[in-house]
């Protein structure tokens, strides 16, 4: 598991298992995000596996599984206020990826800069500079 900072509080990971829970415990994280469609991962890998594994080690967890296509207005409004949970929040997918772009595009909708947007996914490892005219867009439309 290769837990990546985007912000002080909010962070993304690759594909989680029953098996690190202990660890996201032990780092200190009170809230995780499930973004991963369960059609993508076997039934060891699904949301309602790994959220008895999580809730059973006393944190919250949240599904909201998003593609791109399904990354609506609705759904990074609903993860804009789960990243703001009580405590450091864990949030992910295939690859973190599909976490840091809700993020940026919610960051944008709030009026963040969109420089510093891209040099926080960028510090967390998720080159996003293609995002730009997107960001850019929905800045505008806020």
């Amino acid at each position: 598991m290769k837990i990546k900072a985007i912000t002080d509080h909010y962070f993304v990971t690759p594909q989680i298992s029953v098996d690190d829970v202990p660890a996201i415990v032990e780092s200190g994280f009170k809230t995780v995000i499930c973004n991963r469609p369960d059609r993508e991962v076997p039934p060891s890998h699904q949301a309602h596996t790994l959220e008895a594994a999580v809730r059973a080690a006393g944190l919250e967890f949240h599904a909201l599984p998003m593609t791109h296509q399904t990354m609506t207005p609705d759904v990074i409004a609903q993860q804009m206020t789960l990243s703001r949970s009580d405590g450091p929040v864990l949030a992910y997918c295939a690859s973190g990826t599909r976490c840091t772009v809700a993020w940026a595009i919610g960051s944008a909708v709030e009026g963040q800069d969109i420089d510093q947007i891209l040099s926080a996914a960028q510090a967390g490892g998720y080159p996003l500079e293609g995002l730009r005219p997107t960001l850019e867009e929905v800045a505008q439309k806020a």
